[in-house]
């Protein structure tokens, strides 16, 4: 059905007061007297709050009569029959989002129809398994939904007032933006403006489109436009949680070492174990380094990146790039000849644009703070040039602030807390969720043309029941090669990786033209083995070189000299030879002119390692068995040897572990070996039996580090990790630590054999893993049996607020993670866990979940992690606060400072420098007498912190500027000062101190 035959329907007289029933009315004015906060959607909608006359049986009722209606009259059904219970239950569930978004009546008309119903979409769960009719049925349906009600929003009697107040306030902070940017930014000639357009449309049109491999059927085109192929991924990490810092001040204000709470409040600003939307960790993080494995999107994620910052009309959650220039550095690109990095007035030139700029324009930018620098790639360069990739980049923060910097790299290129010391956040790219892969599997079949609509069902039914496929189904490349694959083979597909690849290449070398009907274009006719023989000396040369990148005319050489021993090949002219394979092999490609380089690196491996065994170079690949460029070729190898040749290859890894220099090393050759078990299409007992006796002699790792890397070896390694009776505390959390990263059903009965573990570490890990595995399996298994003492529950998701409300659990103390998957509205299932348990962790936008708290709440300690939207004023209700940790840097208002003057129990705080600084002068907080800086780059408010807290008996300084003299004269009343992480710190003004008082460091 026609998107305009819906609306014809929808606009009829009765179906305005089917969706009014939704919204309560109100009375005139503006409303400001009955709130200093703005009044959200979730207290206009009649199913949630005090003025709740709707259930949601009735909001479901109410969606099966729109549904309904919708279909009324002559002509097609919009979607087939058997489904319109899932429509009906899938609308419903997006209806009843309105009351989970985050904005007021006036914000949402500002956001329009279409940008609404998207929103909606993206609160409520995913539709999954309905059909492409369907989807596209409830796309039409919810933006119909959202103009009807935005319409009933402008009739409301109080939206004019509002709406001419939002607009006062709206001008207010745009004028006091403006007179910053006019003060930061340095003047520039017209010739910054003029590039800076021309630069913006070359990245748009250069990264715009994508390829996804496998697109390139008959009707099909050959590249999408990133807009509609990009999906947005999600990125986890998880340095430090907040609790520990929490935990540790707590501790530290006592007894503790002092040494154990260095440095943790900066790896909390860099750590988040919650994550979030992969193109949005830049919002929350001013620079990261993002690991994904080969495939997973992280190229495109870049591009993504920089189009969304060349564009005027930003996509949805992208605002924050806005003025941003994007600076593009692929690094297999800068250093393919060992080259130097390049400095800043040589980035263009660097990756080839032709474009020139204004002398110094890329020193201007930078220096004001305006870039984002998008380095790609930290893995695809040789190990031994990492350490100056580091120190390049450490020059560049070193000279610019305020800039936004992405890093990407393979998961074990770098050692964790590579980039730590340098401010930078550390994540990973999530493989895809089935409601992600089932969305990529649409927009496949939507893109390949109406020849391939009848693959889509069936391959999204195969993946729900077969696990192989399924298992393969994990990243966006994966997902490309599986759905060309089952269209082009009419439904059938190949098992396992090796047979995925081996069909794909003959899809690309050999069925795409002729399919396509492209005959010979270069008049060059080649099967795909000659093909294969001849692009494989090319992916061996730069494997063997540890490039991905190499020049044009080289490539051509090694093709040359290639042909004459390629019987098939030898009739023709290498130079055409060479030009077929770069054009049309579907393999190779030119990133600049005189560049060539894989489609993706996985083709890199895979022909690689073929060559590799072809060869019998077994001598190099088991040199390189510690070497992570060499990890997957080393596995495709032995998918490539035949039994006897597999049996010499784990014999040769096995002896390379034995003569290991360190520890290290050798875990790294044995986790090659185990893992590249499962790709041998024979191999015997014995070895595979060796080998994971080999393994275990490594087990328990030591540290998280090892930890993390054995989890790699799979499903195989749960049988050889030992249990909690034979483990001290520190190994028993780094088998823990193995085990939650392994994501199999197998890992749950071994990971509930700790739950009642007397560690804490042991079981904050185990609630840390909770996110890796399906949600109400671990709950039940795990979660509900964790012995609770001293354990902070960490909860991302509205699924599992849901979980500790229907097991009945009261947690003492929470950790609440803001990120798409946890809303207001989930936390409303644990409301009175909320104001019982102390929260030594909470995302600021989730504050306002504390403002419906009843005033006798219980609530006595809060750690905010980043600064609520709204400000500070809902803490005027937990008048049971005792303990306040601010972990991020906000300039905070007099209204704030008044709203924390005003908790009389308040006796211990935390706070960054910055919001200290912006302490009201006539403000005093008597009831204070514990008190933490957090300095990180400035220098300590002394005088302030005298004058504003005349009760302070302890004050902890937790620095880094070397060298920082403090003047103590005005802590006179001082009893006892401690700082941490000082490098030379110096104190003056000591004599007007106590004699008894106590300096730490």
């Amino acid at each position: 059905m026609e998107p305009a035959l819906i609306g014809t329907r929808l606009a009829s007289a009765a179906i305005g007061p089917l969706l009014k029933k939704l919204l309560v009315s109100e009375g005139p004015g503006a409303g400001l007297t009955g709130s200093s906060q703005k009044i959200r959607l979730s207290s206009l909608v009649t199913f949630r709050g005090e003025k709740r006359t709707l259930t949601e049986r009735d909001v479901r009722k109410l969606a099966s009569t729109l549904v309904e209606r919708s279909q009324g009259g002559d002509g097609e059904r919009p979607f087939p029959a058997d489904e319109t219970e899932a429509v009906t239950g899938t609308l419903a569930r997006t209806l009843l989002a309105l009351g989970d978004l985050d904005m007021d009546d006036v914000q949402a008309v500002r956001l329009g129809h279409r940008d609404l119903a998207r929103r909606l979409r993206t609160a409520a769960p995913a539709p999954d398994g309905l059909s492409t009719d369907s989807v596209l049925y409830l796309e039409s349906m919810t933006e119909w939904a959202c103009l009807h009600i935005l319409d009933f929003f402008t009739q409301r009697s109080t939206f004019v007032a509002r709406s001419l107040v939002e607009q006062t306030r709206s001008q207010r902070e745009l004028i006091a933006k403006m007179d910053e940017v006019i003060r930061r930014t340095p003047r520039a000639d017209t010739r910054d403006a003029d590039f800076e357009r021309r630069y913006l449309a070359h990245l748009a049109k250069k990264h715009g489109r994508l390829t996804i491999y496998g697109v390139d059927l008959r009707d099909a085109p050959e590249k999408w436009p990133l807009d509609v192929a990009y999906l947005s991924l999600e990125a986890t990490g998880g340095l430090v949680p907040p609790s520990r810092l929490h935990r540790e001040y707590r501790e530290y204000v006592g007894t503790a070492d002092p040494d154990a709470f260095a440095g943790t409040a900066a790896a909390i600003r860099r750590g988040d174990p919650s994550g979030g939307r992969a193109d949005q960790i830049l919002t929350r993080h001013d620079k990261v380094l993002l690991r994904g494995t080969a495939g997973s999107g992280k190229t495109t994620l870049i591009q993504w990146l920089a189009v969304s910052a060349a564009r005027e009309d930003l996509a949805d959650g992208m605002t924050y790039l806005r003025d941003r220039i994007p600076f593009v550095l692929p690094l297999r690109a800068l250093t393919r000849h060992g080259e130097r990095l390049p400095a800043p007035d040589r980035f263009l030139s660097a990756v080839g644009c032709p474009l020139s700029a204004p002398d110094g324009w890329a020193d201007r930018v930078l220096a004001a703070g305006r870039g984002l620098v998008l380095v790609d790639g930290i893995d695809e360069i040789p190990e031994a040039e990492r350490d100056r990739a580091r120190r390049w980049l450490r020059d560049l923060l070193d000279s610019y602030d305020g800039n936004r910097w992405l890093v990407t790299s393979r998961p074990t290129a770098v050692r964790d807390d590579w980039l730590a010391p340098d401010g930078f956040a550390e994540l990973t790219l999530a493989p895809m969720s089935s409601a992600e892969v089932a969305t990529f599997v649409r927009r496949w079949h939507r893109a390949a043309g109406p020849e391939a609509t009848a693959y889509e069902q069936p391959l999204l039914d195969a993946l729900r029941t077969t696990a192989d496929v399924a298992q393969l189904a994990t990243n966006p490349l994966m997902c490309g090669l599986i759905c060309a694959l089952h269209h082009g083979r009419r439904g059938f597909l190949p098992r396992g990786r090796k047979a995925l690849y081996d069909a794909a290449l003959a899809m690309l070398l050999s069925r795409r033209d002729r399919e396509r009907d492209m005959g010979t274009p270069y008049g060059i006719d080649l099967g795909e083995t000659p093909q294969i023989q001849l692009i494989q000396r090319i992916a061996y040369w730069l494997t063997l070189n540890g490039r991905t990148t190499m020049d044009r005319a080289h490539a051509q050489d090694v093709v040359r000299e290639a042909v004459p021993a390629i019987t098939e090949a030898a009739g023709y002219d290498p130079a055409l030879v060479f030009t077929h394979l770069l054009h049309r092999s579907g393999l190779l490609r030119e990133p600049t002119a005189d560049t060539v380089d894989f489609v993706h690196r996985t083709f890199q491996d895979y022909l690689a390692a073929k060559a590799l065994v072809d060869r019998w170079d077994i001598g190099v690949l088991v040199r390189h068995a510690a070497d992570d460029q060499w990890e997957d070729v080393i596995r495709m190898a032995v998918g490539h040897a035949r039994p006897r040749e597999c049996a010499e290859i784990f014999d040769e890894l096995l002896k390379t572990a034995d003569a290991a220099p360190d520890r290290r090393t050798q875990l790294r050759v044995l986790v090659v070996a185990a893992t590249a078990l499962n790709h041998a299409t024979e191999v015997a007992p014995e070895i595979r039996e060796r080998i994971l006796a080999r393994t275990a002699e490594v087990i328990p790792p030591r540290g998280p580090d090892e930890a993390r890397e054995l989890a790699r070896v799979g499903r195989a390694v749960l049988d050889l990790l030992p249990g909690p009776e034979e483990l001290d505390e520190d190994a028993a959390q780094d088998v823990v630590i193995t085990a939650t990263h392994i994501t199999d059903d197998a890992t749950l009965p071994y990971l509930a054999r700790f739950t009642d573990h007397p560690s804490l570490g042991v079981r904050s890990q185990l609630m840390w893993g909770w996110a890796r595995f399906a949600t109400a399996p671990y709950a039940e298994e795990i979660i509900a049996r964790l012995d609770q003492t001293d354990l902070d529950f960490t909860l991302v998701s509205d699924d599992q607020a849901a979980q500790v409300a229907r097991l009945g659990l009261r947690p003492e103390s929470l950790d609440l993670r803001m990120s798409p998957s946890l809303t207001l509205g989930g936390l409303s299932t644990i409301r009175t866990a909320l104001g019982e348990a102390r929260i030594v962790g909470l995302s600021g936008e989730l504050a306002p979940s504390l403002s419906h708290l009843p005033s006798d709440n219980k609530l006595g300690s809060l750690t905010l992690t980043s600064p609520p939207p709204g400000g500070l004023a809902f803490l005027r209700r937990l008048t049971g606060l005792q303990i306040l940790v601010m972990i991020e840097d906000a300039v905070m208002g007099e209204e704030d400072w008044h709203a924390v003057a005003a908790l009389e129990g308040l006796s211990q705080l935390q706070l960054p420098a910055e919001s200290v600084q912006s302490l009201p002068e006539s403000l005093r907080l008597p009831q204070t007498e514990n008190l933490l800086v957090d300095c990180s780059g400035r220098a300590a408010p002394l005088d302030v912190i005298a004058r504003s807290f005349p009760s302070l008996r302890l004050l902890t300084l937790h620095c880094d500027r070397e060298g920082e003299v403090h003047d103590l004269t005005p802590l006179a009343s001082l009893a006892e000062l401690r700082y941490v992480n000082g490098f030379g710190l110096r104190f003056s003004g000591t004599e007007a101190l106590a004699p008894t008082v106590g300096i730490h460091t």
